[in-house]
């Protein structure tokens, strides 16, 4: 098994970009069968995560899914959620709550934290939660893309991920955004409406809003503050 303390750029496997999923089957099947029990995918249940989902079951039909549940997001996307259990009802879905409370959080740190310090609400509300959900795992699936900023330009399909101290699997690093959705409508798969509505990347709703452009797919994002990532994918 390929452990993050013991990483070794050389002896890494090699996936076929060219493949029907560019790699992305052929990187799932691999993981699944390196790590089995040990590995999580962290979903947050946007156009990717939906994809991933649907190529999981396909390799993993009881895989575990963890949705970060910040207590923040949009009706649409609990919604969906719904949806995805219903089709996939081998798949073990946890929602994965903070320690606090909303109304905890605003007692101990003051009202609309996710305002005053983005930042530290997101360590609050995401980063935390998602240690604690990876403690027992060896390695994460998670849905990044090169093409989605420049932050993610070099992400490969296995990564040593420093911040969590895992292996980060990621099986869609060389899909487009229009690979992204002919594979949706191919299969006919549910997805979060708020799509339709302008939303490339979804989020809470307290910080996501439409983005106007799709050359920057996570502009959307804490629009206004300069930031684009919560901390899940940074160091």
């Amino acid at each position: 098994m390929i452990k993050y303390e013991q990483w070794n750029e050389n002896s890494l496997p090699v996936f076929p970009a060219e493949s029907k999923t560019k790699g992305a089957l052929e990187t799932l099947q691999w993981a699944y069968n390196e790590y089995g029990e040990k590995l999580t995918y962290a979903c947050s249940f946007g156009i990717e995560g939906i994809v991933l989902i649907d190529l999981i079951s396909k390799v993993q039909k009881d895989a575990e899914i963890v949705f970060l549940d910040t207590g923040y997001h949009f009706k649409e996307t609990y919604e969906l959620i719904e949806k995805v259990k219903k089709n996939y009802p081998s798949l073990r879905i946890q929602l994965q709550q903070p320690e606090f409370t909303i109304e905890e959080q605003a007692a101990r740190y003051g009202e609309d934290l996710w305002k005053t310090d983005p930042n530290q609400c997101c360590n609050i509300r995401k980063i935390v939660p998602l240690a604690n959900a990876l403690a027992p795992a060896a390695a994460w699936i998670s849905g990044l893309r090169r093409e989605q900023s420049e932050m993610r330009q070099h992400t490969n399909f296995l990564n040593q991920d420093h911040k969590f101290k895992k292996v980060k699997v990621c099986p869609l690093i060389h899909w487009t955004w229009k690979d992204v959705w002919r594979y949706v409508t191919k299969h006919g798969l549910v997805y979060n409406r708020l799509h339709d509505q302008g939303y490339p990347s979804i989020g809470c709703e307290t910080c996501t809003k439409p983005a106007y452009s799709l050359e920057d797919m996570r502009a959307g994002r804490w629009s206004g503050t300069g930031k684009t990532e919560c901390g899940l994918h940074t160091s």
